[in-house]
């Protein structure tokens, strides 16, 4: 008996459970032991809320896709890097329309499930990691709300000179990510507001992913609106072009290499 669960590929362990139950194909978690039961990733914040999303949606095709996924592919150039490749919706399509693309991701049990999916060029690690190597690539897509990678002011600086040392000239990031602050519920405004008394940005989210038996560390994750992306941005390699908020509060952020 354990008071706490244990620390692994919460993320993996997850998508693949997820892939059986889509597929038919491979052990699946079963209710009373004969039916698949739902894959649900849940999300827990620091302040005790928690949250369940199904993991189903890390596997839909475009026919399903957001608008601003649409619009996010449409703009992707030469050689392409998909940050949190997850299954690999937004790589596969890539792949179809014929643009070479590598899918990255920290999670192992993540990149079997895409590399199973038919997502050719995947690699294991994180931006800075994977920096120290000798790839280079033209767009960066942080898309499926991982804009919140850039995690706050204590780790932005870093993460984007991750990329710049892994760019082309004239790269450009297409990240989408929303804004936090168009909610009325006391439960995330109460949060917004612990954050800034602690010296946070409002949407800093300290997360950990459970599953089953299994949890991630503590980690930050960011939701800003564009507004506070452009101070994050500043003195860096990155500048802002273009901010799509068509589908607010969701948005899509272009950044391009400066020089």
């Amino acid at each position: 008996m354990h008071d706490e669960p244990r620390i692994g590929d919460v993320f993996g362990e997850m998508l693949r459970d997820a892939y059986a139950v889509e597929t038919g194909v491979g052990p699946r978690p079963l209710a009373g032991g004969r039916l698949p039961r739902p894959v649900i990733e849940i999300i827990e914040r620091d302040d005790g809320m928690i949250n369940g999303v199904p993991a189903q949606q890390y596997f839909i095709g475009p026919e399903h896709w957001q608008p601003y996924d649409h619009r996010a592919v449409d703009r992707a150039r030469g050689e392409v890097l998909d940050i949190g490749v997850g299954a690999g919706r937004i790589a596969l399509e890539l792949q179809d329309r014929g643009t070479p693309v590598t899918g990255l991701d920290v999670s192992l049990g993540a990149l079997r499930v895409s590399r199973a999916r038919g997502v050719r060029r995947l690699v294991h690690g994180t931006v800075d990691e994977h920096a120290a190597g000798e790839h280079r690539y033209d767009t960066f897509l942080l898309l499926g709300n991982n804009l919140g990678l850039i995690e706050g002011r204590h780790r932005a600086a870093d993460f984007l000179a991750a990329l710049a040392a892994l760019a082309r000239p004239g790269a450009q990031i297409i990240a989408q990510g929303t804004d936090p602050y168009r909610t009325t519920d006391p439960v995330h405004t109460g949060y917004h507001e612990r954050n800034r008394r602690r010296g946070r940005l409002g949407g800093q989210l300290r997360l950990r992913l459970r599953y089953r038996e299994l949890a991630t560390d503590w980690f930050d994750y960011l939701f800003c609106p564009a507004e506070e992306l452009v101070g994050l941005i500043e003195g860096s390699a990155w500048e802002m072009v273009d901010v799509d908020t068509a589908d607010a509060p969701y948005y899509l952020a272009t950044l391009r290499l400066v020089g």
